[in-house]
């Protein structure tokens, strides 16, 4: 799931689903981030021009069908996206846009009452839950008549396998995702300053760009990025599951990325107003340095082209590792939608190399499919390169039904003792209680 999603209302609202399916079922089956909303402005070139891959479908015919999908991307651009889906099988594509902090809402009634899409976008965060309330269609039995939903064309560490607990395939990968370090080359290079690799020599940097003056800052810390305390307590070498598989935030290593993520806090390295805008920010270079996805080039090429060549990306500084978030989302058949073979279609064309590269061109979101992460029409973008050597120090958020509510504890305790003033121990020693109550 999109890291910017407000995890507290989200929780709430997905235990909600997983109660009213297994009420309504009487079974259920055993993923911040993906799409954005800071995505640029032009609209999406149709990929009607690119040649489709050898594992391409052919095209069947869905004359009179309307399809329903709900998605987090940007509507037009995504319209635009499957047009040629339109042309070519006849169907209707209603595309539905579903903010990401409406979602949870949206789907918990759509369980409720059966009346839900043919496809959804789902964040990898959210996926347990969905599983677990059987709101998707398992796709195995039709995988062999539909290549290419494999597994072989994804990444392992989002194969079927990884993503859930009993061999269903509930989801296939859509968007991949990671966390880069954005900086602005211009002014680091004004304060002699090298990209930082390491977090000692992040924090240095930090003060010195923090010490230009009043408005200025070294760092930006998303208030709402839940993921990045785990993110610091992989870096620290630790994991936030133990050995016996549990959520364990009881660590050297946890502790550890705590200290490290309040102390741009306690030296007033980073901005502590709530409605500070990333995009806005970096632009301006009041925050010349911060860790985003992705989508974050799209959004300052799109808001300031004349910044191109002013800015950079690389990879996470390092404690022990610089591991990032391998996040992204997935695109799921409805259980019980009656377009099956409509929407088996759908995923099919989405799942195609050359879909995937006309939509990396018109958000910059990374291609799930690895032909597709391949395609010269990424590699040549000069930031890939970065997101691919990421993508190969990155791991999942934990994949239970929990973990949104424990990420949404985390992120708060964080806020309050680096915002309120809360007490440190008595926080995470209050946090650690409600963790382990969590997790069941």
């Amino acid at each position: 799931m999109d890291a910017r999603t407000p995890r507290s209302r989200m929780a709430g609202a997905l235990v909600a689903i997983a109660t009213v399916a297994a009420a309504c079922s009487g079974s259920a089956a055993s993923a911040p981030s993906a799409a954005t909303s800071q995505a640029a402005s032009q609209a999406a070139p149709a990929p009607a021009s690119a040649a489709p891959s050898a594992s391409a479908p052919a095209p069947v015919s869905l004359a009179g069908t309307t399809l329903t999908v709900w998605t987090m991307e940007d509507q037009a651009k995504f319209e635009a996206l499957v047009k040629p889906f339109e042309d070519k099988t006849g169907a209707t594509v209603k595309v539905v846009a579903v903010p990401w902090d409406g979602i949870a809402d949206k789907l918990t009634t759509a369980v409720a009452s059966g009346n839900g899409p043919d496809l959804t976008q789902v964040g990898l965060s959210l996926l347990p839950t969905f599983n677990a309330a059987g709101a998707l269609e398992d796709l195995s039995p039709y995988l062999a008549d539909h290549p290419a939903l494999a597994d072989s064309n994804f990444p392992a560490a989002v194969s079927s396998k990884n993503l859930s607990s009993n061999g269903a395939v509930t989801s296939v990968p859509w968007v991949a995702d990671t966390r880069i370090l954005f900086y602005r080359k211009d002014i680091l290079d004004q304060a002699g300053i090298q990209p930082p690799t390491t977090w000692d020599e992040m924090t240095a940097a930090a003060q010195k760009l923090a010490a230009r003056g009043s408005g200025k800052y070294g760092y930006y810390i998303p208030q709402w990025d839940a993921p990045l305390p785990i993110e610091f307590t992989w870096e620290a070498g630790g994991d936030p599951i133990g050995a016996d598989g549990k959520v364990n935030l009881d660590t050297p290593a946890f502790r550890t990325a705590v200290d490290y993520y309040l102390s741009f806090y306690a030296q007033k390295l980073v901005p502590t107003a709530s409605d500070f805008d990333q995009t806005a920010g970096f632009i301006s270079g009041a925050a010349p340095m911060l860790i985003s996805g992705p989508y974050l080039a799209a959004a300052v090429h799109g808001q300031a082209p004349e910044l191109d060549g002013k800015w950079a990306v690389t990879t996470l500084p390092e404690k022990v590792t610089g591991t990032s978030l391998f996040a992204g989302s997935n695109m799921g058949v409805w259980k019980g939608t009656k377009n099956l073979q409509g929407a088996l279609a759908l995923l099919d064309y989405l799942s195609d190399p050359a879909t995937q590269v006309a939509w990396y061109q018109a958000t910059s979101e990374l291609p799930a499919n690895v032909a597709a992460m391949n395609d010269p029409a990424v590699t040549s973008d000069p930031n890939a390169a970065v997101y691919a050597k990421q993508l190969q120090d990155a791991k999942l958020l934990p994949l239970t039904a929990s973990w949104d509510k424990i990420n949404s504890a985390i992120l708060s305790s964080l806020n309050d003792i680096a915002l309120k003033g809360a007490d440190k121990e008595s926080t995470l020693t209050t946090l650690f209680a409600t963790v382990q109550g969590l997790d069941k």
